[in-house]
């Protein structure tokens, strides 16, 4: 009989944990005011959502009386109605700093997560600040949140002697629903009460179950309304101002359109025609004494927007769209480049993303970028002509990605680069998959990658990798394998930087669900790696590393770590097939500290240090960043970093070295002193929620002088090589400046005023002055000055057609 007992508690309680919260959506004939006070006589009549839980640190405890969240939910024909009350038992205290949209500060935060297909795979998320600053995000439990989704609503956000209130209206074509009569969506409500870095939702998110978005209540009520017509114009205009010293000062105006159209409830097309990025951030370029290039993350709105779909299988790097000319032209005896654009101008582009309800997703990106040529002129006759350095080029990218248990995924990549004419094409598919337990417990995740080039001759390729993990639990643990061939090359419309090896690598690590009395978070990792060339089956990397994170109950964070690293060989740096430098065994060691930020200082600091087993060869460094918030409106930030690299041994040069066939060429290193500076500026003040000012300036310095010139032997030594004497030393200087006003005049429309100046100046000669290196980069005629403002204007097709038709 006791048995029976226990294990009827235990269905029960297991029955009451596994059923869904559920909320009655209460529907209104007219509109509501949006002024954030909740007076309507229609949110009287609403069902409440109350008994919040904690999120974190202290998963699954329950909010306090004093800070209780009341919401709820009212509809019409044309939008979701969200009103929501935050108790506060010492209100003073709220924290409510004005901030840019979708960067909330040090601010209380209230947000509403709806999924319209209640399918549990993506989540709208809509955010309001106690400043009254918006946020939306799109949510999937494979990419986190992406905030570079932007869709139009309105919210007011009030305090009140208890505490403070929200109201939100949004709009049907924000969000993503079927065409049935009756609807069942999934729903959460957050709270995040900032001062104590404590988050609240309504339904439960078990952290130890390891998803976010299948974990929603659901919302109910909701009957007789149709997914409306969603075609967004966003027209704009764009007046650019030009100036450097001993340049002539022109002005340029730009204008075109924006244009999202939903073709259906799951699939919507976005298009940008004449394309204006010239108000994009500016890259943080280095002196890049690697073999690889610099990868740039992408600052253009239309490539960052709700591109999750298009990062599967990590094969499209969208900074190929635009970049850098592919071709280098052919110069004859004489001949000199006198102009040679750094960037090819993008036609137009567009992309079809969304998902059916058997969880199928389909992305389409396709863009256009025009016919590019180089100004080459003859010195002696002084003739110029025009070479091209990059034909007119079509992008393309396919997904397909099939979603299953809600939980699970299979995914088919294809990227694919035509360039017009007798030039260089590519084309390169992968299959990837990730799958998990029902009960998210393991997981299973992989991808085989294909390449091929059409050039002069056929190249083919393959990565192929594999990984298992167990991702629930205090105890967890990953192990995997990568396989790469010489021949794999996505970098057409990818980025991937290194080939032709295989590895091995595994990961255990414990962490605490819940706080203790020292630790809100704990998180202990053991990491081992090794990596093999796979023609030669020498090692290029083996090492084991422990590193440690925690957050303090008073939400310091600390971080540190140390890494062993056995020999190895590195077959990148000699910059030539079969070829290789060997790496002497190192220990690297670091840590970082981030203070509290709802302080009103707060500091920054990441030292490391690596130490070589080869004499007086080390690199050490730190960055450290003070951060001051003067008020709600005010806020500085300022970024100090320093490393050194001491007895560095890099490549310089290489030639041939005799005319033997059999003889290597000769290949150039460098023992050098490697140091870098950089200065960072940062600063916002607010107006208000809408209006805001923003300021960011980056020094950067780094040079590389040679101390002793060396040549790589064919066994992966070096030795001395004194009859080299061309000047390779570097040093690169960088200075941008960025200061912008940015007001949001309506719902989704923006004026932006923006000033810029930039330089930057590559030489062999080494001026170790500070002072004089910045100013002289400041005072010379490389600095080039911007000043531009553009206007952009949303249109919603079915506001024009209400309007209209209540004219008539």
């Amino acid at each position: 009989m006791k048995n029976l007992v226990l294990f009827t508690l235990f269905l029960c309680s297991f029955c009451s944990y596994g059923q869904k919260k559920t909320l009655q959506a209460q529907q209104i004939l007219q509109s509501i005011s949006i002024d954030g006070k909740l007076e309507e006589p229609e949110w009287k009549n609403a069902a409440i959502a109350s008994d919040f839980v904690m999120f974190d640190p202290d998963n699954g405890k329950s909010i306090p009386e004093g800070r209780r969240t009341e919401v709820k939910v009212l509809y019409n024909n044309d939008a979701l109605y969200i009103g929501a009350v935050m108790y506060d038992d010492d209100p003073g205290k709220i924290l409510k700093e004005i901030s840019q949209r979708d960067n909330f500060g040090t601010a209380d935060i209230f947000g509403v997560f709806i999924n319209g297909f209640n399918d549990g795979q993506q989540n709208f998320e809509f955010f309001v600040s106690a400043a009254d600053v918006q946020g939306d995000c799109v949510m999937t439990d494979a990419n986190g949140e992406d905030y570079s989704w932007d869709a139009v609503w309105i919210s007011k956000a009030v305090l009140t002697d208890t505490g403070w209130t929200v109201e939100m209206k949004i709009p049907y074509a924000a969000l993503r629903f079927s065409e049935e009569n009756k609807q069942t969506w999934g729903i959460n409500f957050f709270r995040e009460i900032k001062r104590e870095r404590k988050k609240y939702t309504w339904s439960l998110i078990d952290t130890k179950i390891g998803t976010f978005t299948q974990q929603n209540g659901n919302l109910e009520g909701i009957e007789n309304i149709k997914p409306p017509t969603r075609l967004f114009l966003m027209p704009y205009a764009s007046y650019y101002l030009n100036a450097a010293d001993g340049q002539k000062t022109y002005g340029t105006m730009k204008g075109g359109m924006d244009i999202k159209y939903g073709i259906n409830d799951a699939f919507t097309l976005d298009a940008i025609l004449i394309p204006d990025f010239g108000q994009a951030k500016y890259d943080d370029q280095i002196l890049n004494l690697g073999p690889f290039e610099q990868q740039f993350n992408e600052n253009r709105a239309f490539f960052t927007e709700g591109t999750d779909l298009f990062n599967k299988g990590k094969m499209f790097y969208s900074r190929r769209i635009g970049g850098k000319p592919s071709v280098e032209p052919d110069l004859k005896d004489n001949e000199e480049i006198i102009e040679n654009p750094q960037n090819v101008n993008l036609i137009n582009a567009l992309k079809v993303s969304g998902r059916t309800k058997k969880g199928l997703g389909v992305g389409i990106l396709n863009a256009v970028t025009e016919k590019t040529f180089a100004t080459i002129k003859d010195t002696v006759t002084g003739e110029t002509r025009k070479a091209i350095i990059e034909p007119l080029m079509n992008y393309n990218v396919l997904v397909l990605d099939q979603r299953f248990r809600k939980n699970s995924s299979v995914t088919f990549i294809n990227t694919n680069v035509t360039r017009n004419g007798h030039f260089r094409d590519s084309n390169v598919s992968g299959l990837a998959w990730d799958l998990n337990t029902k009960a998210n417990t393991y997981n299973l995740s992989g991808n085989v990658k294909y390449s091929t080039i059409n050039d002069t001759e056929d190249k083919k390729g393959l990565y192929s990798t594999i990984g298992f993990a167990e991702t629930s639990g205090k105890y967890r643990y990953s192990v995997g394998s990568d396989f790469v061939t010489k021949n794999f090359d996505p970098n057409d419309l990818g980025i991937n930087f290194y080939t032709n090896y295989y590895n091995f690598y595994g990961n255990a690590n414990y962490r605490i669900l819940n706080p203790t009395k020292l630790f809100n978070s704990f998180k202990i990792n053991y990491n081992m790696y090794a990596e093999f060339n796979k023609e030669s089956g020498k090692v290029q990397e083996n090492n084991i590393e422990a590193n440690l994170n925690l957050t303090t109950v008073k939400n310091n964070y600390y971080g540190a770590g140390i890494a062993f690293y056995t020999k190895g060989n590195d077959y990148y740096e000699p910059r030539a097939d079969n070829r290789y430098v060997i790496i002497p065994a190192k220990i690297e060691t670091w840590g970082s500290i981030s203070t509290n930020y709802n302080h009103k200082f707060a500091l920054d600091l990441n030292p490391s240090i690596t130490v070589f087993d080869e004499n007086e060869r080390m690199d050490y460094g730190f960055d450290i960043g003070p951060r001051y918030r003067f008020s709600d409106k005010l806020l500085l930030t300022y970024t100090f970093s320093f490393f050194r690299k001491n007895n560095n041994k890099g490549y310089i040069d290489s030639f041939d070295n005799d005319a033997n066939e059999n003889t290597t060429d000769a290949i150039v290193f460098a023992n050098r002193n490697v140091i870098t500076y950089s200065n960072m500026l940062g600063g916002k003040y607010a107006l208000n929620s809408a209006m805001t000012l923003n300021l960011s300036v980056r020094q950067y310095w780094s040079y590389a002088e040679n101390k002793d010139i060396l040549q790589l032997q064919p066994d992966g030594t070096l030795t001395s090589y004194p009859q080299y004497t061309s000047n390779k030393n570097s040093s690169f200087y960088s200075w941008n400046t960025d200061l912008s006003y940015s007001w949001w005049f309506a719902p989704g429309s923006q004026l932006s005023v923006l000033y810029r100046n930039n330089a930057s100046n590559f030489e062999r000669v080494i001026d170790k002055e500070f002072k004089s290196s910045v100013t002289s980069l400041l005072n010379n005629d490389v600095l080039k000055h911007i000043f531009s403002v553009s206007v952009k204007y949303f249109i919603d097709y079915n506001a024009v057609k209400n309007k209209i038709r209540n004219r008539a």
